[in-house]
């Protein structure tokens, strides 16, 4: 079945990017205290928070800075089965 309302990779990762953005300045960091913080170049902050965009190691440096490393963690932890077949499939590993 074909969800006409998923959204798409550009989409989700603005938001991310937009979320992360508002819990730096909760956190009352600037684009350059964070890159710091974070070991993350100042240039690549200010690309992830405008378009989305970033490496997988970058943005955990972030999360670890701004201290919600757990979100990441428990990233795909408890996701829902969506047929049998699944349940099957995982209880066969």
């Amino acid at each position: 079945m074909i969800n006409l309302y998923q959204r798409t990779w550009p989409e989700i990762n603005t938001d991310i990017a937009n979320r992360m953005a508002k819990l730096r300045k909760r956190k009352k960091l600037t684009q350059k205290e964070l890159s710091l913080k974070a070991g993350v170049s100042l240039g690549s902050l200010k690309r992830f928070e405008q378009s989305g965009e970033i490496s997988l190691q970058s943005f955990t440096k972030i999360a670890i800075a701004l201290e919600v490393e757990g979100e990441l963690e428990s990233l795909f932890s408890q996701v829902p089965f969506d047929s049998i077949e699944e349940i099957l499939n995982e209880q066969t590993k």
